[in-house]
C-alpha cells in the first residue's frame, strides 16, 4: 500500500452514443488486451438485442441491472486479538458500481450461450428481472453480511 501521497481519480469520459459515465467504465472493465473497439460492439450490440426481445429502452434496462446488483453491505476482515472477524460494513459508492460491473461480467462470461453479445444480453435481463448469477452474488454477499452482524462492534 502507498504511503506517500494517495492515487488520484482518473476522470472517464462518457460514451459516444448514450453520454453516460458508467457506459464507459463498463465497457473499459469488458474489455481484453486493449481491444476498446471489439468491447464496444459486443456492449452495443446486446443493448439492440435487449430492445429486440424486450422492447424497453436498452439503456434503462441497463441502468435498472445495475442498480439490482450493487451491494449495500459486505464483510472486510478485521483481526482482533489473535482472531479474524469478517465485519459487516457498508459499501461506498463508487465501490457499489465497480462491484455491479465486475458481477455482471463474470457472470456474463460464465454462461452458456453462443457469443459474448448474447450471454450479455441475457445476463442484464436477468438482473433487470433481479433473477441471474450476478443479483445472485449480491444476495449470498448480503447474507455474509447478516450472518457477521454480531461483529458489527469491531467496525473500525
Amino acid at each position: 500500500m502507498a504511503r506517500r501521497r494517495v492515487a488520484k481519480k482518473r476522470e472517464v469520459l462518457p460514451d459516444p452514443v448514450y453520454g453516460e459515465v458508467v457506459v464507459t467504465k463498463f465497457i473499459n472493465s469488458l474489455m481484453y488486451d486493449g481491444e476498446k473497439s471489439v468491447a464496444e460492439k459486443i456492449f452495443y450490440d446486446a443493448m439492440e438485442m435487449i430492445k429486440a426481445k424486450t422492447g424497453e429502452d436498452g439503456i434503462a434496462v441497463f441502468k435498472k441491472a445495475m442498480e439490482n446488483v450493487k451491494p449495500l453491505l459486505e464483510v472486510k476482515s478485521r483481526r482482533v486479538g489473535g482472531a479474524n472477524y469478517q465485519v459487516p460494513v457498508e459499501v461506498r459508492a463508487d465501490r457499489k458500481q465497480a462491484l455491479a460491473i465486475r458481477w455482471i461480467i463474470s457472470a456474463a462470461r460464465n454462461r452458456k450461450e453462443k457469443g459474448m453479445t448474447e450471454r450479455l444480453a441475457s445476463e442484464l435481463m436477468d438482473a433487470y428481472a433481479n433473477k441471474g448469477a450476478a443479483v445472485k452474488k449480491r444476495e449470498d454477499t448480503h447474507k455474509m453480511a447478516e450472518a457477521n452482524k454480531a461483529f458489527a462492534h469491531f467496525r473500525w
